[in-house]
């Protein structure tokens, strides 16, 4: 019952938006005729267009899902756009208003009313006709400035958000001081990427570009925090194959992400591990280097909690019972994870999840979820790292949010 209630939520808040999108865009724009009823038509297949695109996406109807996640994005930034040119737009219709009205010439007196016969005359002509109280053609110029300058705004974030999100992840390097860390291991390099998502948008060629670049940063490891997959390995595995090239000194490594929990995960981490990408499911590895030895720790996805799939996220036994004099580095997929491992004293955490928002401003609601949205911060004496994700979720759009393989370099205080 809740999720019907949900999905009926849902529906009835696209109806609501596809409606006053059609009001401003179409009916505001334009006379009684075809084309206000041509827009009509648009906005109903456009607003089925969205639940046919979440029904399809897993299924071989998924072409289905790319016109329908850009129609997502290119609304929402519609919606936006004009919801935000509502106050301008009312000031602007009130100030015409006014000024047709004082262009109005001022009613002259009653003149005297003669009766004879035939009854009372009739009034004058003009005080018969009600003016108006503004200009229609200034109103209907007036929303269709509006609304071409939504559709053009909407439009260039759009296909900026499309262009950002298939485009390469951009490197970010990013130097992070522990206090722990052992002068010998001064400047160790962890190249560090989550949310590569392989699914029906992405394939092999987006893994092999990610492996090519983490392969030039020469690091000393390397840290796949999660949400590798949207799909089984049956569909994906292929894609999946060229992270048996990734290269480091010391190893790869790789934590899962909720999404592996709705794609397999007990089928995923054989697959994962048989690639060459240790998986640590709660477990501790120590990376002994000439210049010391670093704890690296890692746990399963808050998400694996009732799943019953994996065993949940459990922070003692990743990293109970440790030498407390070592620095610790924990892999843990999302931010919130900190808020645990920090009462066992982790120097640091290497998380993704957020996408850093993916979408503005949807950041601003990933912040209430999560303590760190992107970038470095701190959490109960903690420093948490989140990178943005090389890939996206749902609409292939990214906006203010760049895909981001991160290079994260320790150094010693």
């Amino acid at each position: 019952m809740a999720a019907v209630v949900s999905v009926v939520v849902v529906l009835l808040v696209l109806g609501l938006i596809h409606f006053y999108l059609w009001k401003r865009l179409v009916r505001d724009t334009t006379g009684p005729g075809r084309w206000r009823r041509v827009g009509a038509v648009a906005a109903v297949v456009l607003g089925l267009l969205i639940p046919a695109t979440l029904a399809s996406v897993r299924s071989s109807w998924y072409w289905l899902s790319w016109p329908g996640y850009v129609w997502l994005a290119l609304m929402f930034y519609l919606l936006v756009v004009l919801v935000v040119l509502e106050v301008p737009m009312l000031v602007t219709r009130r100030v015409l208003r006014r000024r047709v009205a004082a262009a109005e010439p001022t009613a002259a007196a009653p003149e005297p009313v003669l009766v004879g016969a035939a009854g009372p005359a009739d009034p004058p002509a003009a005080a018969a006709v009600d003016q108006p109280d503004h200009d229609p053609a200034r109103r209907l110029l007036l929303a269709r400035g509006a609304a071409i300058f939504a559709g053009l705004t909407a439009a260039g974030i759009t296909g900026y958000g499309v262009r950002n999100a298939l485009g390469p992840p951009r490197l970010d390097r990013v130097q992070i001081p522990l206090a722990k860390l052992p002068r010998g291991m001064d400047g160790l390099r962890i190249a560090t990427v989550s949310d590569i998502h392989l699914g029906p948008f992405r394939g092999r060629a987006h893994t092999e570009r990610i492996v090519a670049m983490i392969n030039r940063l020469d690091a000393d490891f390397v840290a796949v925090v999660g949400d590798l997959v949207d799909g089984s390995v049956a569909e994906l595995g292929e894609a999946a194959a060229p992270l048996r090239d990734l290269r480091s000194r010391y190893g790869s490594f790789f934590v899962t992400g909720n999404h592996e929990y709705y794609s397999g995960v007990e089928e995923w981490v054989p697959e994962v591990d048989r690639l060459g990408l240790r998986v640590l499911q709660n477990v501790r590895q120590e990376i002994r280097t000439p210049g010391g030895v670093l704890d690296l720790a890692g746990v399963n996805d808050v998400s694996a909690a009732g799943t019953g799939l994996a065993a949940p996220a459990d922070y003692a036994a990743a990293l109970g019972d440790r030498d407390p004099s070592r620095p610790v580095v924990l892999l843990a997929h999302q931010p919130i994870a900190a808020v645990e491992a920090a009462k066992f004293g982790v120097d640091l955490q290497l998380s993704g999840h957020t996408h850093g928002g993916q979408i503005v401003p949807f950041n601003l609601v990933v912040a209430m979820q999560q303590p760190v949205v992107s970038g470095l911060g701190e959490v109960d004496g903690t420093k948490v790292y989140v990178t943005n994700g090389a890939g996206f979720w749902g609409p292939p759009v990214r906006v203010g949010a760049n895909p981001q393989i991160t290079l994260v370099e320790l150094r010693t205080p």
